[in-house]
């Protein structure tokens, strides 16, 4: 059992360190009282809706996928007079780019994600799951869901 105590400590700190610097928090507890809005996966639209479905250049790649999401999700909140400060969790599913030599891009889904999260005008950081996947739009790379809260008058 000492033999796996320091893997055990390195990996909790690693995972303190890894929460810190990404832009998605450990933890969102909800107080009392706050109404909770939830927000369906939402998908890119397409970048050139001119090219056939599924072809590439159509949907953008994973950096303009989640800009757009992001930006259709800002409005979905403002419907709502919420904002991304009031986002506590997200679930980002993502496809491995083609044009990436099939893997993620957890650091172009990153990019446009601390735009908006952890930042000096909104410091506030959703709990985040990211999971791979394949999404049944062809040329999808990116879906994305939130939950928000906040209290109502």
């Amino acid at each position: 059992m000492m033999t796996h105590s320091w893997k055990f400590a390195c990996l909790g700190a690693a995972l303190a360190l890894c929460a810190s610097a990404m832009p998605a928090a450990a933890q969102r507890i909800v107080p009392p009282g706050h109404t909770i809005f939830f927000f369906s996966g939402t998908t890119a639209d397409p970048l050139n809706p001119n090219i056939p479905a599924g072809s590439p250049g159509r949907m953008g790649d994973t950096v303009q996928q989640a800009d757009n999401i992001l930006n259709k999700l800002q409005g979905m909140l403002a419907k709502n007079n919420l904002g991304f400060g009031d986002v506590i969790k997200a679930t980002v599913f993502l496809v491995a780019d083609p044009a990436k030599g099939n893997v993620i891009d957890f650091a172009g889904l990153n990019s446009e994600w601390a735009k908006r999260f952890g930042t000096a005008d909104q410091p506030n950081r959703p709990s985040r799951s990211a999971i791979q996947v394949n999404l049944p739009t062809p040329g999808a790379l990116v879906e994305i869901e939130l939950v928000a809260e906040k209290q109502l008058p």
